[in-house]
């Protein structure tokens, strides 16, 4: 898979420019907060600033996070009003479902079905949280017996997943109640959304009271360790304000889940584009000998380094599983 296929560079570029406009008409003139690591609450030291905003790193666990960042309601407002939230939803989604379907979620589908039956799971209720364009609820209902909810507070998202008959709970997670969601046991997920969280923790808090004992929850998040963002670092279009705030790892990850009382299974790095993505950005890459690789390393070298920074935990893209006790 290359990232050309599910990130258009065209596309993706003309939405971080909408995005980079939308900093300073939802955030530019907002109160901040200050907080520490939202992992292990150790004080964070400056890392960059980039787009008014500025991330700092844990000497701890090594997060990188926005600090400090707008209060919530400035997200609530931009994640429902703004012009890059709505290209996101119509215009990137559209343009690129077709070979996201193909390339990310079928697979993924299979993945977490895989994962579920694991932990004796398949029969368990999912319900993706985010559900976004309703891709993988899509595909995870053609291989489950019951039907996936989605819960989606985007108001033209929500619209998208009704078209396609999906069962849509239009509201924040912290806005969900028990009775809002099947009776049973269940397995909640989340795709790409755990660096977009204002507040991880609280957000964390408030899924461990809509969880049963033996619920587990699946999540897919960007790891601030991996290899391209490590390279990259301020110049990676992942670290990119006001979407990502939180780039946790699997260490700070683990510290995290302890701390909250929630049970860790399983956390991999499954990522296929560390690379392609710095094949991409070379003319980006400060350090010799990753210059060096991307200019002189062959496609089946490249591939060797890819499947061992997936399978040795720096790819940037990480999966984690989790259970309430």
């Amino acid at each position: 898979m290359k990232e050309e296929e599910i990130r258009p560079v065209k596309i993706f570029d003309e939405y971080l420019r909408l995005a980079k406009e939308d900093t300073e008409r939802y955030f530019g003139a907002e109160e901040r907060e200050y907080s520490d690591c939202p992992a292990c609450k150790t004080k964070g030291s400056l890392a960059f600033e980039k787009h008014g905003f500025f991330y700092e790193t844990c000497p701890n666990c090594f997060s990188l996070f926005v600090n400090p960042r707008p209060v919530e309601s400035a997200f609530v407002k931009y994640y429902t009003e703004s012009p890059s939230s709505k290209y996101w939803a119509s215009t990137f989604y559209k343009e690129t479902s077709k070979a996201r379907r193909e390339k990310l979620w079928k697979p993924k589908a299979k993945l977490i079905c895989n994962t579920l039956g694991r932990y004796d799971a398949s029969q368990h209720s999912i319900i993706d949280i985010g559900g976004g364009f309703g891709l993988f609820a899509e595909e995870i209902r053609e291989l489950t017996t019951k039907a996936p909810i989605v819960i989606e507070p985007g108001p033209h998202l929500a619209d998208v997943c009704r078209e396609k008959l999906i069962p849509v709970i239009e509201k924040f997670l912290e806005q969900v109640g028990i009775d809002d969601l099947p009776f049973g046991p269940k397995a909640f997920v989340s795709f790409e959304l755990f660096e977009h969280l204002h507040n991880p923790a609280a957000f964390l808090e408030k899924l461990k009271t809509l969880m049963e004992s033996g619920d587990l929850f699946i999540f897919t998040t960007l790891s601030g360790t991996g290899v391209d963002i490590q390279v990259l670092w301020e110049e990676s279009k992942s670290v990119t304000p006001p979407h990502h705030l939180n780039f946790l790892n699997p260490r700070s990850i683990e510290i995290l889940m302890a701390r909250l009382g929630l049970e860790v299974l399983e956390i991999t790095t499954p990522g296929k584009l560390d690379i392609d993505i710095l094949v991409n950005n070379h003319s980006l890459i400060k350090d010799r000998f990753w210059q060096t690789f991307i200019a002189k390393a062959t496609e089946a070298e490249k591939e060797q380094w890819q499947v061992m920074i997936s399978e040795s935990g720096w790819s940037s893209h990480m999966m984690v599983v989790c259970r309430k006790p």
